[in-house]
């Protein structure tokens, strides 16, 4: 999979409701009553989805949210998958997130930024039969490659290597894993 960052103005913070609602509007390029509409029923499904002690009942709010999610994936209690762009995020079949986990696909700072670091929206990529350890962090524009472990508490900031364990703050290479597919 290709990943593109897909550039996105920085945040200017506003001081109201409506100049927020305007504001994230144009970053979507959206009509400010579907944002609003849109943005509302993400963090009913998202809240829904982070508390719910049913996996399938989990997997379901977060479909709905637009993430794409394939068979036999189970994804643990307290698990965030990013709440502004779900929809960049793909997690395949036979994976799972143990719990307390971030998976993010956006990096929108300040304003104040501006010419220091990128504003951008970027895809995430879980690939079949990954395992994604607790407290495990993995940030814009990663795929973790097919039957690999990422261990817990690890923050994962470039691709994984098919069939490979990583670890640590941030993630490295710790080992290859012979598994069969």
């Amino acid at each position: 999979m290709e990943n593109k960052k897909i550039k996105k103005p920085l945040y200017k913070p506003s001081s109201n409701f409506f100049g927020q609602l305007l504001s994230g509007s144009k970053r979507k390029n959206q009509n400010i009553l579907l944002f609003f509409y849109k943005k509302l029923l993400n963090f009913i499904l998202s809240t829904l989805a982070y508390n719910c002690p049913i996996n399938s009942l989990r997997i379901m709010f977060h479909r709905w949210r637009g993430v794409k999610i394939g068979k036999n994936v189970m994804i643990g209690l307290r698990v965030t998958l990013d709440h502004s762009y779900p929809d960049h995020i793909i997690i395949e079949d036979d994976v799972s997130l143990a719990g307390n986990n971030y998976i993010l696909t956006h990096s929108i700072p300040y304003h104040h930024f501006e010419n220091k670091i990128d504003s951008f929206v970027s895809s995430v990529k879980i690939e079949k039969g990954s395992w994604i350890g607790v407290g495990a962090t993995i940030l814009p524009g990663v795929t973790v490659g097919r039957y690999s472990i990422v261990s817990a508490c690890s923050l994962v900031s470039i691709n994984v290597v098919s069939k490979t364990l990583v670890a640590g703050n941030p993630a490295r290479l710790i080992k290859k894993i012979d598994i069969k597919e």
